[in-house]
């Protein structure tokens, strides 16, 4: 038999790791480029599959290597395009669009807007007869629905909000229609990302809710201001077709408006940052 104090230590590190919070330090991630992830994703061998546990459009998370570097991703093959769609909440949607495409524009319109490290990259690629979008797979530790499930606050308020208002405005420009808050990640490091817009950019030149833009970042509003139709059209084609293009830029136009008379009612420096 084991003596008394042998067993007692061993009872005390099984209870310090079971009420240890669940932050632990990450895995080590591979410093790469966005161009340089672009490469992997497109090249890189499938060596493992394994059906996604959350979300409702048959995503998988993969396993890639490039004989190097093995790092996993997901896919997502939806591509979903109805006349009119009811749910089941009682709502209804005409010209229902529910695509793998609009990760790969919501990353391109991010890198555009200076948003790259809040927006995972997204490549176009086949796997097993599909065609979808794969997503660079990031080093999160929860989403925003556990974090208010758990009450966790977070350490630094002031870098949270500013990492909000910056996905609020994102939300506003793509006009998704699903922006569910287990889309909105959270790293060991308390990095806020953005993911799955398979429904948006909408038609629609209005914005969702006005409401919800509150602060916005002074380099974000200017890249805003600086975004250009024909350029986002080249960097979005095959992704985004003329008239979603010309609804990102009404919208654009709107969130400029909403901010510049928030400015002129309340002070620069209550608006921005």
């Amino acid at each position: 038999m084991r003596p008394r104090f042998l067993r007692c230590g061993w009872l005390a590190l099984i209870l310090v790791y079971a009420l240890a919070p669940r932050f632990c330090p990450a895995a080590e991630e591979p410093s790469l480029s966005r161009e340089q992830m672009e490469h992997f994703l497109l090249t890189s061998k499938v060596v493992k599959s394994r059906y996604a546990s959350k979300g409702i459009t048959n995503t998988w998370r993969l396993t890639l290597s490039d004989g190097t570097i093995t790092h996993d991703a997901h896919f997502q093959a939806v591509d979903e395009h109805r006349l009119g769609m009811k749910f089941s909440n009682g709502s209804s949607e005409l010209l229902f669009v529910d695509s793998y495409k609009y990760n790969i524009a919501a990353s391109r319109l991010a890198e555009m807007l200076g948003l790259e490290n809040m927006v995972p990259v997204y490549v176009e690629r086949r796997w097993e007869a599909q065609t979808g979008s794969l997503g660079w797979w990031l080093p999160v530790e929860m989403d925003e629905v556990e974090r208010l499930r758990r009450k966790i606050p977070p350490p630094d308020v002031d870098s949270w909000d500013r990492q909000m208002y910056k996905v609020r405005v994102l939300d506003e420009l793509v006009y998704d229609t699903d922006p569910n808050l287990t889309n909105v990640l959270i790293d060991h490091d308390w990095r806020i990302y953005r993911i799955d817009f398979t429904r948006g950019f909408r038609l629609s030149k209005n914005l969702r809710s006005a409401a919800n833009l509150v602060r916005c970042d002074r380099g974000l509003l200017e890249k805003l201001k600086a975004l250009n139709r024909e350029e986002l059209a080249n960097r979005t084609k095959g992704y985004l077709n003329k008239e979603e293009v010309k609804a990102v830029i009404a919208r654009r136009d709107k969130i400029v408006a909403y901010f510049q008379k928030l400015i002129a009612d309340k002070g620069e420096s209550a608006v921005l940052y």
